[in-house]
């Protein structure tokens, strides 16, 4: 009798091997893999031969690094989104294209649903599902997590022997974690404690800043219509920029984030955070951008950033709204041109210079000597006007103040 097939998000871990046994064993599934290579390195490799040992129909490992970074990244960049002013969503914006690659197997394999290996107190069920429904929307998902009945790791540990899965017998770093080219992800386990600073061996990307060079590193990032595309004046694609990225920030220790943010599920977690490269591009662009966009289009479009970062954050990548706020990003980052000179030092970035061909920065005007068109007579009828609604406000008040002041008629 022939199954229904399912594609599931797979890493390799030992909660995603025992999903895939749980789909075959409990759902009567054939299940077909995909692990989303963002530039995680040789594990995907490794987790598509671990798939198929493990009874996948079919497995498949997709270099996605650069359709990541020039698709999701760099579009989310242009809007210099920070969710809650700190986190530059280096988790949140590859569950759009994972789960988009996942309905994209299940069309291809004739698969009818697709499953992931999120808990059921995350935020990354939404994502993967959101997407999943967005882009087919009558695909059915199952999520684990939520439906099966092991009460806690010394049952997940039992299936896994019963089913012949590796379980490792220690576990070095208590903490889960989740990898891309954009950035690393540390929560659970110790760091469920947020008043426990993070050990210092839990850091891949970035040195520890005490320890950086002694001596600064100026680094030079030129933008595009809105995008990075050289650094110190080496013309690279998308993935391999943000590589560079990476190498050039994690050496001086620039990029952590330790963070107690708010779940769309509604609870508090924290989560450390290395993000080096985006954090250098973050810096570069503001540079560009403070030369580059008017005033009033700057402010507005910092005022809508921290939607779009919700949207982000809470998965709706795919959503109407998202789709016409960057309409909207994507037309005001089309005049940022020009070059960010940066100085890294341990930990920080700190800008050094900017420069762009159609810069609104006029030095004749803001100057201290006499010249230009500015009339510096002018401000004073400038301020008057602007302060007239507070001077009517004041002179009332002071009427009013008066009039509590006379003494009451007998």
């Amino acid at each position: 009798m022939t199954k229904d097939k399912i594609v599931l998000a797979y890493s390799g871990g030992l909660d995603t091997s025992i999903i895939l046994k749980w789909l075959q064993t409990e759902k009567n599934y054939d299940v077909v893999c995909f692990t989303a290579d963002l530039g995680q390195g040789d594990e995907v490799e490794e987790a598509r031969v671990k798939a198929l040992n493990t009874g996948a129909v079919a497995a498949y490992a997709l270099d996605l690094r650069e359709e990541f970074v020039r698709d999701y990244v760099f579009p989310m960049f242009r809007t210099s989104a920070l969710y809650e002013g700190y986190y530059l969503l280096g988790t949140s914006i590859a569950r759009p294209l994972i789960a988009k690659k996942m309905v994209e197997i299940a069309e291809k394999e004739g698969a009818v649903a697709v499953s992931h290996g999120a808990t059921g107190k995350g935020n990354d069920q939404v994502r993967f599902e959101m997407t999943a429904y967005a882009l087919k929307p009558d695909i059915v998902t199952v999520a684990p997590w939520r439906d099966w009945t092991f009460q806690g790791r010394a049952d997940l540990e039992a299936f896994a022997h019963e089913h012949g899965i590796p379980v490792p017998t220690t576990k070095k770093d208590p903490w889960s974690t989740d990898a891309n080219l954009l950035h690393i992800s540390y929560e659970g386990g110790i760091l469920e404690d947020p008043w426990a600073e993070p050990p210092a061996h839990m850091f891949k990307l970035t040195v520890d800043p005490t320890e950086a060079p002694s001596e600064p590193e100026y680094v030079e990032v030129e933008f595009v219509s809105g995008d990075p595309v050289a650094i110190n004046g080496e013309k690279l694609s998308p993935a391999a920029l943000l590589a560079k990225a990476n190498e050039l920030g994690g050496k001086h220790g620039v990029g952590r984030l330790d963070l107690v943010e708010n779940r769309f599920v509604g609870m508090k977690s924290r989560g450390v955070y290395e993000t080096p490269g985006g954090t250098v591009l973050y810096h570069a662009r503001r540079a560009v951008e403070s030369l580059t966009l008017d005033r009033e289009v700057l402010h507005q479009r910092d005022a809508l950033s921290p939607k779009y970062a919700e949207l982000v954050y809470n998965g709706f990548w795919f959503a109407p709204e998202r789709e016409a706020l960057q309409v909207y990003f994507d037309h005001v980052a089309s005049s940022v041109t020009g070059t960010a000179r940066l100085k890294l030092y341990r930990g920080n970035v700190i800008v050094a210079g900017r420069k762009a061909p159609q810069s609104l920065y006029d030095k004749d005007l803001v100057s201290f000597e006499a010249g230009g068109d500015y009339n510096q007579h002018d401000a004073g009828a400038f301020i008057k006007l602007n302060a007239l609604r507070m001077r009517v406000q004041a002179r009332v008040k002071a009427k009013a103040d008066a009039a509590d002041k006379e003494p009451a008629q007998v």
